[in-house]
Formats: structure tokens, C-alpha cells, sequence
């Protein structure tokens, strides 16, 4: 069985991803990294989740570091960018790097992200920051309803869903009423 490192961003975006890479015969580990969340008590409820996701599906976890002075000094200069602009690629980019390393380190020949199940991120800018990383995985989880089935399977799982991407900057950008 192929193994491989899962960047999780939040439980309902790693919900159809997992049950997508499970059903191809991965062997999945999730590694939650997000710096840029903002406040430190949204991450901790969101890891909160995710460690629900990860007891629900029997796979393990890997909690990263949180440093959100970290994540700031790589977006440093672009506070100001437009939600999906260049400000969400250096944080991209932050995100895979970590992964990437993590991978490396780990042992992992293969990573991919949870984020690309969005509708709000473009998966081919994702890929294209990915694919600058040895072992990085493209998977568009958006495709094959897998948004839709995210929804349902937070539905389904009392997952709590946010309703901003996850820093500063994004939390009066992206309000949902899907939540």
C-alpha cells in the first residue's frame, strides 16, 4: 500500500479527501500545520476537529508546530493583498514547504493538501507552488464532488465548519452561510 502525508487544513476540508485517498488504497497521515490561523483558539478548535476525523477514519495524526509569527514574517508586505492573491500563494508555499519536509523527514515519498477542495482556492496555482517539492501529489479534491461530499460528511460527523480560511485577512472576506 502507498503511503502518504496529507497537509489537513480543517476536518471538513479533510473529510471526502481522506475517504478519497482511503478508497484508492493509501495509507494516509495527516499532518495539521497551519500557522496562519488566527486566533490561536480557532486553531486549537480546528485541531480539535481534526483529531475527531482522524479517530473517525483510524489514521494517524501529526500535529505541527503552531507559530503564527512564523507564517507572518513569510507573508510579511502582502497583508493588504485581495483573498486568493499573493498573499494566499506565500502561504501556500509555506504550507507545502513544511509538508515537504515533514515528508522528507518522515519518510513519505508522496504528500498532497487538503486544500485544493475548496471552491475559494485554485487548485492549479496549488500545484503549480506544490510541484516545486520533491513528492508532492496532485489532487484536485474539488473534483468528483468532493466540495459537496465535504458538506455532507461534515453533516454527518458534527464537524465544525469555520467560516474564514484562516488568518486575519481573511476573516471578514470569506463569510459563508453553509457553515
Amino acid at each position: 500500500m502507498k503511503k502518504i502525508l496529507l497537509h489537513i487544513c480543517c476536518a471538513p476540508c479533510g473529510s471526502a479527501s481522506v475517504e478519497r485517498l482511503l478508497a484508492e488504497e493509501w495509507d494516509v497521515t495527516l499532518y495539521y500545520f497551519m500557522p496562519n490561523i488566527y486566533p490561536k483558539e480557532e486553531w486549537e478548535k480546528r485541531k480539535l476537529y481534526v483529531e475527531k476525523l482522524a479517530k473517525h477514519f483510524g489514521i494517524e495524526l501529526i500535529v505541527g508546530e503552531y507559530n503564527h509569527d512564523f507564517w507572518l514574517k513569510n507573508v510579511d508586505g502582502l497583508e493588504h493583498e485581495k483573498e486568493g492573491g499573493l498573499r494566499c500563494h506565500a502561504c501556500f508555499k509555506t504550507l507545502l514547504s513544511a509538508t515537504a519536509q515533514k515528508a522528507e523527514e518522515l519518510g513519505f515519498e508522496h504528500f498532497a493538501t487538503t486544500l485544493t477542495i475548496s471552491p475559494h482556492k485554485n487548485s492549479n496555482v496549488i500545484q503549480a507552488i506544490g510541484e516545486q517539492f520533491k513528492g508532492y501529489t496532485h489532487y484536485d479534491f474539488k473534483k468528483k464532488d468532493g466540495y459537496k461530499r465535504s458538506i455532507e460528511l461534515s453533516k454527518e460527523l458534527d464537524l465544525y465548519r469555520q467560516c474564514y480560511c484562516a488568518c486575519e485577512f481573511s476573516m471578514n472576506t470569506n463569510k459563508r452561510e453553509d457553515k
